[in-house]
């Protein structure tokens, strides 16, 4: 098991979403996530500061840099053989614009909270819906 982070930036109600490669060698994602809609985010490095590391993912796939943090989700993502938690943080404060910086992202889009694209990568879904309900977990 492993733990990752999502940080859903949310600027004029409108949340940032990259659109995950298609090619599976380049989406490197273990839950089968090529093709989805997903927030910033990704895995935990041994040692790291669960916010830190939000920082480090956001800055690293899209150039932003986040400032303030609010914890906002934690989901249990069990698909196949992998198995991670997911942290899912907000950010409001930030600073740039979103650019494509990694391979397994072809473009990122602002969308309204409730009028997002489909397909969703599972754990984003999950976290999102978590946000709107207001909850931190749920089984």
């Amino acid at each position: 098991m492993g733990f990752g982070v999502g940080v859903l930036l949310l600027k004029d109600n409108r949340v940032l979403l990259g659109k995950r490669n298609d090619d599976p060698k380049k989406a490197d994602s273990l839950f089968q996530g090529e093709g989805k809609w997903t927030l910033p985010g990704g895995k935990v490095d041994f040692g790291e500061e669960l916010e830190e590391a939000a920082k480090r993912e956001v800055l690293e796939e899209t150039g932003i840099k986040a400032n303030n943090l609010k914890l906002i989700s934690v989901t249990n993502d069990v698909k196949g053989h992998a198995h991670f938690a997911t942290i899912g943080f907000l950010c409001e404060d930030f600073e740039g614009e979103a650019r494509v910086m990694e391979q397994d992202i072809l473009r990122w889009e602002w969308f309204a909270l409730d009028d997002l694209p489909k397909p969703m990568f599972f754990p984003v879904e999950k976290l999102i819906k978590n946000f709107k309900e207001g909850v931190i977990y749920k089984h």
